[in-house]
């Protein structure tokens, strides 16, 4: 296989199960590895091979789940093998479709109580922290855990620090948290050892939406921080199902 691999033996295939596959991309989470597992599962989907059913993107790797009765599974692996081989996957760019949205969020106080605790770990100010989260966008790595939950990331090495050894209780849809050089995004009230430094005014899951899951991997989000006051207007507005959060396209 092809390509500028980050460690030894990557790409990798994996059989998972009758009806898995797994390519995996790399043994550590980079931003070259992402985005790797990104670009294959887009053209594993633009490919349309007949009995894969569907595809799903972690922070490093492509799950395909399939019909071996309609595709077997030596037929599926040398699909794959043969589509590795065709480019760098860690230099080809991230597909074309992305968005950019531009988030509201409350940072501190009621609405992210660890962000002094953050501030502390990080070496830095409260304002500090809250301008090196908004200078830029970060990329939404992957969904998963909870649905629609995004990990966004990388950060810089300063939120390099692990999660809590204890769980906070009863983080809100929208509640913002960090460790480990990623944040993540609540769709509905959780318990968590992340640390909860923000409230976003998007709804990462809507039920009733016509799109429920509107972040997919790849795309980017801006937080843009604002004022209590702000915020829980923007916060009544979200609860009747207005989308504050704006887009763009990317590309």
């Amino acid at each position: 296989m092809s390509g500028t691999d980050p460690g030894a033996g990557f790409p990798r295939l994996h059989h998972i199960g009758e009806d898995g596959m797994l390519v995996e991309f790399g043994d550590r989470l980079t931003m070259a590895v992402n985005g790797a597992a990104i670009a294959f599962r887009a053209a594993v989907e633009a490919a349309g091979w007949p009995g894969v059913a569907e595809t799903a993107t972690s922070l490093k790797s492509v799950f395909l789940r399939f019909d071996p009765l309609d595709l077997p599974h030596e037929t599926l692996r040398a699909h794959l093998v043969d589509l590795l081989a065709t480019c760098d996957w860690y230099g080809v760019g991230l597909p074309r479709g992305r968005r950019l949205w531009t988030v509201p969020t409350a940072f501190g106080g009621d609405e992210g109580p660890k962000l002094e605790e953050v501030a502390a770990l990080a070496g830095m100010s409260r304002a500090e922290v809250i301008d090196a989260l908004c200078a830029r966008p970060v990329r939404v790595l992957t969904l998963g855990f909870l649905p629609g939950m995004p990990y966004l990331g990388q950060l810089g090495a300063a939120f390099d620090f692990p999660r809590q050894t204890e769980l906070t209780p009863n983080v809100p849809a929208g509640g913002l948290a960090v460790a480990i050089r990623q944040l993540v995004l609540f769709p509905g009230q959780t318990q968590t050892g992340w640390r909860w430094i923000g409230r976003a005014a998007l709804d990462v899951f809507g039920l009733t939406a016509d799109h429920p899951f509107p972040l997919s991997a790849g795309d980017e989000v801006r937080f843009r921080p604002v004022g209590a006051s702000e915020f829980a207007e923007l916060q009544d507005a979200c609860r009747a199902g207005r989308m504050v959060a704006t887009e763009q396209a990317l590309s």
